[in-house]
């Protein structure tokens, strides 16, 4: 069993890399042979997480919401894991519909179409089902999800993207609502295009068999956590298909049947 004291003393200066990446932009090597290596435990990566949400609350960011990670089988399979995960959304990573992304502000990023749901309340439950998530749900949006690893080369392990906030940065949400009622989460169709390029697409079940799966998961995993979902919050419930990368200068489109389209613009260098 490892001295705790160490396994502290290695959460925290991981954490203090991690943030040193994100603000230099500038990526690290793997993180994991810090934590453990195959051995890994993945509520220590959590841990790490758990340092740099809170850095984060103590000066001044607004936790928005949850992001869903590796809910996607061709995701999984881009990535080499096989479970999802869940990292912290604040209000800093949000932009609107088409607004332009600062060149330089990341290091490596990738874009994913996801759905998004806004809940009006408290998902506090040890156990909750498909009905307290449907209940809870105001609405839902077309979203955009930018991840960008802090770990170079996104050579990265399930223990690594934990610890890294589940590789997120920034997102998008549509900005027409639409009630959950009026949507088919199984098997509405998402295209994404960059310019007359379609360069993924998906269908709602890609994302754990059906969306709410996903938010299920999540809210359980919250409370167990200690950080509920709470009205207002957003969950960005898993891509629903591959990840592409982007470049300076890049426009993404996602279209998803019911839902409408939201932009990503990625300003040029």
């Amino acid at each position: 069993m490892p001295n705790s004291a160490v396994v502290e003393t290695s959460v925290e200066s991981v954490a203090q890399a991690l943030r040193s990446a994100e603000l230099s932009q500038t990526p690290i090597s793997p993180i994991r042979p810090q934590l453990g290596g195959e051995r890994a435990d993945l509520d220590i990566a959590y841990a790490v997480q758990e340092i740099n949400t809170q850095r984060a609350l103590d000066q001044g960011r607004r936790l928005v919401g949850r992001k869903i990670g590796l809910t996607s089988v061709a995701v999984q399979k881009q990535l080499g894991v096989d479970s999802p995960d869940f990292g912290m959304l604040f209000a800093d990573m949000a932009y609107g519909d088409g607004e332009a992304i600062p060149a330089g502000l990341l290091i490596q990023p990738k874009v994913e179409a996801e759905i998004a749901l806004v809940i009006h309340q408290d998902l506090t439950q040890q156990k909750h089902s498909y009905a307290d998530i449907i209940n809870a749900t105001a609405y839902a949006l077309p979203a955009v999800e930018i991840v960008d690893s802090r770990i170079e080369n996104w050579k990265i392990s399930l223990i690594d993207t934990v610890a890294d906030n589940a590789s997120s940065a920034a997102f998008i949400l549509g900005s027409k609502p639409v009630k959950l009622e009026n949507l088919d989460l199984v098997n509405c169709k998402m295209v994404m295009t960059r310019g007359e390029e379609v360069v993924s697409q998906g269908v709602g079940k890609a994302c754990l068999a059906n969306p709410l799966n996903a938010a299920v998961w999540l809210a359980d995993e919250m409370v167990k956590r200690g950080r509920p979902l709470l009205a207002g919050d957003i969950i960005l419930t898993g891509a629903l298909g591959p990840m592409v990368v982007a470049h300076p200068g890049d426009e993404f489109k996602v279209e998803i049947d019911g839902f409408g389209s939201v932009t990503a613009l990625f300003a040029a260098e």
